[in-house]
């Protein structure tokens, strides 16, 4: 019969117990929510998936994230032609129409819309 001295035992039982206690949860990263997010309407939530997702769903990308918004309140202090411009004709490291070439001034606008949370003034 194999003995296994009491300390071992002891020992043993502390680590189980010390596994037992309070978990630790993750905290889900930055981009989580930014790739779960997708627009209501399908054929904009198909243009998103195609165009912007890559680098607003990305937090590597540097973009701001859909749904981030603190990330989204300067640019949409700027406003609507300032933000519309920037997205038609590029800005930064945000290539021209944002990769939607077929994206119409309303279709452009309606995604700022979704990815930043706001409403924007006409």
């Amino acid at each position: 019969m194999l003995r296994i001295p009491a300390l071992t035992i002891a020992a043993l039982a502390l680590l189980a117990v010390a596994g037992c206690g309070k978990q630790e949860t993750a905290e889900p990263s930055p981009g989580s929510a930014a790739v779960a997010a997708r627009p209501a309407d399908p054929a904009l939530a198909e243009v998103y998936d195609g165009s912007c997702k890559l680098c607003h769903a990305n937090p590597a990308a540097g973009a701001p994230l859909s749904g981030d918004h603190k990330a989204w309140a300067p640019r949409i202090a700027q406003g609507t032609d300032t933000l519309l411009d920037h997205t038609i004709n590029g800005y930064q490291g945000m290539p021209p129409m944002g990769l939607c070439m077929q994206c119409s001034e309303e279709e452009l606008i309606a995604l700022i819309e979704f990815m930043s949370g706001a409403k924007l003034d006409p």
